[in-house]
């Protein structure tokens, strides 16, 4: 069965506390996070502040994806507010193997993420000391877009690479996924699926992430 990870960014924050008692009695594996600087990308989200408010409220694992420049000033915060995992760019990392190093040696899950555009081979070198490949198949920064085709060829080629190298990096997909193209999803290769507006805009989402979950 895939990782259910809802999207905290698809969730009405006026209900914060309703919205993560519902995550906490779904079927879902973990919570999803998504801190945006208005830099790296064209909007601007939350960050520390929440992240801690959302580790009071829930015992399951705590997913940060970090879509910011300079993503190594701030690790150690990240790891003060709550985070089990911490996702940084590619393409905002200059430095990646230090930036990967930091985020183990706190003691968390390192994970990278990469853009539609960046090919899953630049991670070759690397992807032997990843807990996690985040990839984004839609352009990061806003919930609610359309899932791009594409991502399925960028799954099947990452997972063919981690089964051949015998490692055990999960392959998380962000961006568009619904409850009709997660099984395309799960076939290409993928483990975990990040899923915001899908599940918190259903009537039912517990029902919902039940069925993702069972795909």
């Amino acid at each position: 069965m895939a990782i259910i990870a809802p999207s905290l960014l698809g969730c009405n924050f006026l209900k914060l506390q309703d919205e993560c008692d519902m995550v906490n009695k779904s079927e879902a594996d973990w919570f999803h996070l998504d801190v945006m600087d208005g830099c790296f990308v064209p909007n601007i989200s939350f960050g520390m502040p929440i992240i801690a408010k959302v580790r009071e409220a829930t015992t399951k694992p705590l997913d940060v994806h970090l879509m910011i420049e300079e993503p190594g000033r701030y690790a150690a915060d990240f790891k003060l507010a709550g985070a089990d995992h911490l996702i940084v760019h590619y393409e905002a990392c200059p430095h990646l193997h230090r930036n990967i190093q930091q985020i183990k040696n706190l003691g968390m899950k390192a994970g990278v993420a990469i853009n539609p555009h960046t090919p899953v081979q630049f991670l070759q070198d690397i992807l032997h000391d990843l807990d996690i490949v985040l990839i984004m198949s839609v352009n990061p920064g806003f919930g609610g877009q359309e899932f791009i085709d594409h991502s399925l060829l960028k799954i099947s080629i990452l997972r063919q690479r981690i089964d051949e190298m015998e490692l055990k990096t999960i392959i998380e997909v962000d961006g568009g996924i619904t409850l009709a193209n997660a099984p395309a999803i799960i076939e290409a290769g993928a483990h975990s699926l990040v899923i915001g507006t899908s599940i918190f805009k259903s009537p039912d989402p517990v029902n919902l992430i039940k069925q993702l979950k069972h795909i």
